[in-house]
C-alpha cells in the first residue's frame, strides 16, 4: 500500500494550537493521511503542559515528538513515563522520564516506528550523540516503517542525518529551526528528507514571537519573556508518501496551510 504521513512542524504557543485544532483534520483527510507526527515543545512558547499535549492529541495527532525545551515544563515529566505517544529525545541521558521510540499500530496491522533525536551542534554538546544513539535503536526496531524526527540547530547536522539514514528508515525531518526549508527529496537509497518542517504559529512573527522581542535581544536589550505575535496564523507540514511493499518513500512535498 501508500502510506501518507504528515510531519507538522513545531506548534508555537496558544495561537498554534487553536490553528492545528481548526486545520489539521482537514488537512488530513484533504491528503488521505493515515499516520501524523507533530512537534509540540513550542506549545507554551518554551515546553508544554499535558493539558496542550491532550489539545494536540484532540486535533488529530498520533504522536507528539519534543525537543530542546522538552524540561522547561517539569509538569509534562510524568506524563512522558505513562504516554506512550508522547517522545523526547532518545539521546538524552537514559535515566530521564520517557522514551524517544516507539511504535505503533497503522493500517492493515502496518508497525510504524517513529524516532525522536536531538542534534548537539549550538544546542547540547553534552547529549549522547543522536548518530550512534541511532544505530542502537534501528538494530531491533520492531518496526515495518521507520520515522524520524531530527529536532536539531545546523543544517549540516540536519543533512547528514538523513543521508547517515538513508535505506535503513522511510523519513527524515527536521524541526526545531521554525523557518520552512525547500528541499524535500527522495534520497538515493529511498528515504524521504526534509531538513525544516517549519512551525506552527503566528505568520507575521520572528519564530512565532513579536518581531519587537527579538529585535530587543539582537540591540543588546535586557533579558524579557517572549510573547507570541499576533495576526494570522499557519501550519507549515510536509506529507511523506511511503510505498509499504518497498519500504521506501516515492513522495515527499510541502503542504502548508496559511490563514
Amino acid at each position: 500500500m501508500l502510506l501518507n504521513v504528515l510531519a507538522v512542524g513545531d506548534v508555537v504557543g496558544d495561537a498554534g494550537l487553536d490553528f492545528l485544532s481548526r486545520t489539521l483534520r482537514s488537512l488530513k483527510k484533504e491528503h488521505s493521511v493515515h499516520f501524523t507526527v507533530v512537534n509540540g515543545e513550542n506549545a507554551s512558547m518554551v515546553g508544554i503542559l499535558p493539558r496542550q499535549a491532550l489539545d494536540i492529541f484532540d486535533a488529530g495527532a498520533d504522536v507528539i515528538t519534543l525537543g530542546n525545551h522538552t524540561w522547561n515544563k517539569m509538569q509534562i515529566a510524568d506524563r512522558l513515563d505513562s504516554e506512550p505517544c508522547i517522545l523526547r529525545p532518545a539521546n538524552f541521558a537514559p535515566k530521564l522520564p520517557g522514551r524517544g521510540y516507539g511504535v505503533y499500530k497503522g493500517p492493515e496491522g502496518l508497525r510504524i516506528g517513529v524516532l525522536c533525536l536531538m542534534g548537539r551542534l549550538n544546542l547540547n554538546a553534552h547529549l549522547d550523540s543522536p548518530f550512534t544513539t541511532a544505530d542502537a535503536l534501528l538494530e531491533n526496531s520492531g518496526a515495518d516503517i521507520v520515522l524520524c524526527d531530527f529536532h536539531a540547530e545546523i543544517t549540516s547536522e540536519k543533512g547528514a542525518m538523513g543521508w547517515y539514514l538513508d535505506g535503513r528508515v522511510q523519513a527524515v525531518w527536521g524541526t526545531h529551526t521554525h523557518v520552512p526549508t525547500a528541499d524535500t527529496q527522495i534520497l538515493p537509497k529511498g528515504t524521504g528528507f526534509v531538513s525544516d518542517l517549519g512551525m506552527t504559529g503566528p505568520a507575521r512573527s520572528v519564530l512565532g514571537i513579536r518581531p519587537q522581542d527579538s529585535i530587543n535581544l539582537f540591540l543588546g536589550g535586557l533579558p524579557r519573556r517572549f510573547e507570541p505575535a499576533d495576526g494570522p496564523c499557519r501550519l507549515d507540514a510536509c506529507l511523506f508518501t511511503i510505498d509499504t511493499d518497498t519500504k521506501k518513500c516515492v513522495q515527499v512535498r510541502r503542504v502548508d496551510v496559511c490563514e
